[in-house]
């Protein structure tokens, strides 16, 4: 087997780490953001709820993580079913990871979300309630949009993080970039080659997602906002 023929193997996998990252990051996402809300506007029994959620997921190693989701969570999920409603669900590597990676990116964007939300001037939530918005409104209407544009470069930085932490999503049998490569490498004994290309890899897909997001947060962007 030629090099060319297993660097394309390889390269194959940018697909699986694409869409791992991609997911997990819209997951922590549609997670985070309310945890975020919660986290500031929710009673205080919540907010403490959601306290300890961030604290157990970044707390917690990526590694184990993948463990508890693949080989904990899903287990107790399908023995439920099974006994429930004789159900019988797939759950294979690439959902394990992408669920693992989401709930950990999820603890991190509540508190860029939380971040963003309170840099913004208090008087403008106070002046959308004098208005008449309610408290819901005021925050989805008003607050969130503004603290979505100021979450960006923060948001950047998570795309970084979950790319290179994707890496280890090879222990559960994803075929993402690094276990294409440690297969490769294991096979030829070519270790430096493709350990050298994986990083090219990971090192361009950094680069691209950091710049694609940069002009987003450019094009987005309001004078002003989140200013004194």
């Amino acid at each position: 087997m030629d090099f060319l023929t297993t660097a394309i193997f390889i390269l194959k996998g940018t697909g699986y780490t694409v869409a791992l990252v991609i997911g997990a990051l819209a997951l922590g996402f549609l997670i985070g953001l309310p945890l975020a809300c919660l986290r500031l506007y929710g009673p205080p029994i919540v907010s403490r709820l959601v306290a300890v959620y961030v604290w157990f997921f970044r707390g917690v190693p990526i590694l184990v993580l993948l463990f508890l989701v693949y080989f904990g969570f899903y287990s107790v999920i399908e023995k439920f079913l099974l006994n429930r409603f004789d159900w019988r669900i797939s759950f294979s590597p690439f959902s394990a990871s992408l669920v693992a990676l989401g709930l950990a990116s999820a603890a991190y964007q509540s508190q860029i979300f939380r971040g963003a939300i309170q840099s913004l001037h208090l008087g403008q939530f106070k002046a959308a309630l004098a208005l008449g918005f309610s408290k819901t409104r005021a925050i989805f209407h008003i607050i969130i949009p503004q603290a979505l544009r100021l979450s960006l470069p923060a948001w950047s930085n998570e795309y970084s993080i979950l790319l290179k932490d994707s890496a280890i999503a090879y222990v559960l049998g994803t075929m993402e970039i690094m276990s294409r490569t440690k297969a490769m490498a294991a096979f030829t004994y070519k270790h430096i080659s493709f350990y050298v290309l994986a990083g090219v890899i990971y090192y361009i897909l950094t680069f691209l997602g950091v710049r694609l997001l940069r002009y987003c947060e450019k094009r987005t962007h309001i004078p002003g906002l989140g200013t004194e």
